[in-house]
């Protein structure tokens, strides 16, 4: 238990409150905004964090992943248009209860729930971390070279629908992550020449311009005079304990389900939330009133969704490995302050790590109090046109950008992305999965080579301890789980 007990004070410093409270107002917003998201919120922040110390940069991130969760919920509610997509099952209990005159009440449900599923999932990431960071520890290069690969499988055969597509994305992915100068021979690698290129993709330009700037396209060809509008009334936001009580059982389900789902790499909150709405719907004592408004039916989603952004960062922390693309931009700040996750960083970075335990707990804290003082007027930014949003975030885009390493290069780096990636949108491409996938390339590489270096090229290293074996066998059985449930799908369509 040595891990409650820690120095906790550098964690209530006014950089790290001040960055926690810029991250939950940003997340808030984004998320709230349809089209927007948590994501791109999380983006648009990773330049900022070149300035700051490593523990308010990250997190200032968390604390915007965090209430982005929550901020989705606010026009899913409002508007029946989940500002994420997280929030889709939000809609369907959420916006039929603010019709009947309850839109304050909805947001209640949705804010306590969000905060209990969040704080759940800060438990989890505390308690479930270390243990699986200390077992981690045995594990060698083949090892770390074998989980990368179940990670790509994740988000390639699970996570997507069309596991074509996910596929062709993870390999893109793998593609932007060996781009640049081979550090064993020295070779470059798809530079094209380009001197800008050599140290590989520019981190800030590719992440923005694979989620912000692309989205900005998206909004451009649904219209720029478009805007939503809600009816800001009755917006105050508040539970007696007795309706707290009514949502016990629903947010402890979501909760459970989210953390569990968040720990499965490429699977995250966009699943979870269906499963717990699917759950709680089928074990409540009033199923029939589900889509008409049923507080359950709110905040077993919700507390889903932020149970399982602490559940991402368990396999993040402890292995390395992302389990959500907003946790993979994150991973990308840690990599800009020289910090690599893994098992290693618990004693290699102590403070920093039990910083990050608390810190989210506290990022949870900000979340209820912010969306309990400022939810009714962030309803506001519901009914801003396109046209001026769009011109902002793309203003923000160009600063963050550029100011990641002062190149020009990279802007127009950035606009060639968003504009692949909008493609890749309109043909329903899972983009989420190219970021992982990204970030997974060095580890899976340089395992790999290591692995055959110091074997000669035998590739029984593969099988050289109890862990290899295991982790092959868990890919084999995926592998055949995928195909049968494919094989499955084929027979029971009509011919």
């Amino acid at each position: 238990m040595e891990i409650l007990f820690n120095d906790l004070t550098n964690l209530f410093t006014l950089t790290n409150l001040l960055c926690i409270l810029l991250g939950t107002v940003v997340g808030m917003v984004f998320g709230a905004l349809p089209g927007l998201g948590t994501v791109i919120a999380v983006a648009l922040l990773l330049p900022v964090t070149f300035t700051l110390p490593p523990l308010a940069g990250i997190l200032m991130l968390l604390a915007t992943y965090q209430a982005g969760e929550y901020g989705g919920s606010i026009s899913a509610i409002l508007l029946g248009v989940p500002g994420t997509p997280q929030a889709a099952a939000t809609v369907l209990d959420g916006y039929p209860m603010a019709q009947n005159d309850s839109p304050g009440k909805a947001l209640s449900y949705s804010l306590v729930s969000s905060s209990i599923g969040g704080i759940f999932g800060g438990l989890v990431l505390i308690f479930v971390s270390v243990p699986l960071a200390k077992f981690a520890l045995n594990f060698g290069s083949p090892e770390y070279f074998l989980l990368g690969v179940i990670g790509l499988m994740a988000v390639g055969l699970l996570s997507g629908t069309d596991k074509i597509k996910s596929s062709i994305a993870v390999v893109l992915g793998l593609i932007a992550g060996t781009v640049g100068i081979d550090s064993l021979t020295g070779v470059s690698r798809a530079t094209f020449n380009q001197p800008e290129l050599m140290d590989g993709v520019n981190l800030v330009a590719f992440l923005v311009g694979m989620f912000a700037i692309s989205e900005l396209f998206m909004m451009i060809s649904k219209g720029l005079n478009n805007k939503y509008v809600a009816d800001r009334s009755t917006l105050k936001t508040g539970l007696t304990w007795k309706e707290v009580k009514g949502i016990a059982k629903s947010t402890t389900i979501g909760s459970l389900i989210g953390a569990g789902t968040g720990i499965l790499p490429g699977i995250g909150g966009g699943a979870s939330c269906w499963f717990a709405y699917a759950v709680v719907s089928k074990t409540s004592k009033n199923p029939e009133a589900f889509g008409k408004g049923s507080p359950e039916g709110i905040a077993a989603p919700e507390s889903s969704n932020n149970a399982s952004a602490g559940g991402a960062l368990v396999p993040f922390l402890a292995l390395g490995i992302p389990g959500s693309a907003a946790i993979a931009i994150i991973m990308g700040a840690f990599i800009m302050h020289g910090i690599q996750p893994g098992p290693n960083v618990f004693t290699a970075e102590r403070d920093l790590v039990y910083g990050i335990f608390y810190g989210f707990i506290l990022t949870t804290i900000a979340m209820y109090l912010i969306g309990r003082l400022l939810t009714p007027m962030f309803s506001r930014v519901l009914v801003v046109p396109n046209s001026f949003l769009i011109s902002i975030v793309l203003v923000l885009c160009l600063i963050g950008i550029y100011a990641s390493k002062g190149a020009f290069f990279d802007l127009w780096l950035a606009l060639g992305i968003g504009i692949l990636f909008y493609i890749l949108k309109r043909l329903n491409y899972p983009v989420s999965s190219v970021i992982i996938a990204y970030v997974l390339a060095p580890i899976i590489e340089e395992n790999f080579r290591r692995s055959l270096t110091l074997s000669n090229g035998n590739y029984e290293v593969f099988f050289s301890s109890v862990y290899a074996i295991a982790l092959v066998l868990m890919i084999v059985a995926a592998l055949a789980a995928s195909v049968y449930a494919d094989f499955k799908k084929r027979r029971h369509q009509p011919s």
